[in-house]
């Protein structure tokens, strides 16, 4: 079956499916925002443990997707794997740094002779919430803005170099932090906002999240005062993105001669040019404001279910704009020829043949995903449950 379709079609399979899995696991980093609000919601340690707990039986999904992003992208992609993860590799270490120290705080925190203490792990589930989320932001939107590398693949037969033939370079000494650090060129502010957008949005589906999961009124009420101001900044900075993102001259490629140039609003053409992605962007978009609706005015529980897939969408949309339509996914600031697209970083027809037939099994693997979901939400979390169970966080 696949095997007949062409290496440009799969080419674009395999970018969808690394989309979807990029927008799911942005939509799980609720985990990570619901981390920085823990001592916001929670004022007894008894309040503190129903948070961690509703967070701690999903932090093991945000963490399988960020790695299972990881291998997709690699396996299909390899030479935007070995650029970015061997190039921009500090804000990759940070990120993973942040990551290992989620898991070991959900393991000892309540661990008995803990010397570090609980408070300890609760700071590093903040650190992890903070981090993850605005620089996982930040490194998505150099997808738009660009980063400072160069691709020379002849260099992999350079064997008279004293050093290791590397195809891929990057040109600043920051690896990847520039993203938010350097104030060089405006493109900074634009993967900072990204980032902060991620990070309140993060903090606005943890307390959707809340509402749903956790039977506490003084943690519910506290989720609704809260909501407000973090649906506001989240708003200022997405919009400030996507608004500058449709006026951005962005890195398009002719389709003829493979050459890589600045198109003035490239990826505002991407939408209008491929409507099935504005349309998906739209109601992507309308379901996370419908669900912040009936949430904040309607106070019902289910606004994340809303929100949730909303999210999911509306990132899927703005990653298939950035993959699709002659566009530099993951452009080079540098040299513009460097530019990687999903033409020249794939895998070859065989290895992606082969492992589309590995993708059928995703369907069956987000079925057992959605069971083992609703099976851990059947009911919601109380105080009793929390101090009757031997194997809390």
């Amino acid at each position: 079956m696949f095997e007949t379709l062409s290496h440009t079609a799969l080419q674009e399979y395999w970018w969808f499916l690394g989309s979807l899995l990029g927008a799911l696991l942005v939509f799980l980093l609720f985990v990570q925002g619901g981390q920085t609000l823990i001592y916001k919601l929670g004022k007894t340690t008894d309040e503190r443990n129903i948070i961690v707990n509703s967070l701690g039986r999903k932090w093991e999904f945000t963490f399988t997707t960020l790695v299972t992003f990881g291998g997709a992208m690699f396996a299909a992609f390899p030479l935007f794997y070995s650029t970015s993860f061997g190039g921009a590799y500090w804000v990759w270490i940070a990120i993973l740094f942040a990551f290992i120290i989620q898991a070991v705080s959900y393991e000892y925190r309540r661990k008995p002779n803990n010397f570090l203490g609980e408070k300890t792990f609760d700071a590093f589930l903040f650190i992890n919430g903070l981090l993850g989320s605005i620089l996982l932001g930040a490194a998505v939107s150099t997808f738009f803005t660009g980063s400072a590398f160069s691709v020379d693949k002849m260099n992999i037969m350079n064997l008279t170099s004293d050093k290791m033939p590397i195809i891929s370079s990057w040109e600043t000494p920051w690896h990847g932090l520039e993203a938010v650090w350097t104030t060089a060129h405006l493109a900074f502010l634009q993967n900072l906002a990204l980032g902060l957008a991620v990070f309140f949005l993060a903090r606005v589906l943890a307390l959707l999240y809340f509402q749903r999961n956790i039977d506490n009124k003084e943690i519910i009420e506290r989720t609704r005062k809260v909501l407000i101001n973090n649906t506001v900044l989240f708003l200022v900075f997405f919009l400030f993105w996507l608004i500058r993102l449709m006026v951005i001259d962005g890195f398009a490629v002719n389709p003829d001669t493979n050459e890589v140039f600045m198109e003035p609003y490239k990826y505002l053409h991407n939408l209008l040019e491929m409507p099935m992605v504005l349309i998906i962007l739209l109601i992507g978009i309308v379901g996370v404001l419908w669900g912040l609706f009936v949430s904040i005015f309607k106070k019902k529980d289910n606004g994340i279910w809303y929100a949730g897939i909303g999210t999911v969408l509306t990132v899927l949309a703005l990653l298939l704009n950035v993959g699709y339509n002659n566009t530099s996914f993951y452009p080079s600031t540098f040299d513009l020829q460097s530019s990687l697209t999903i033409a020249n970083s794939s895998s070859s027809h065989f290895t992606l043949t082969a492992m589309s037939y590995v993708s059928l099994m995703v369907p069956f693997v987000l079925a057992y995903i959605v069971y083992a979901w609703r099976a851990m939400d059947k009911k919601k979390i109380t105080s009793e449950e929390i101090n009757s169970d031997s194997h809390s966080y």
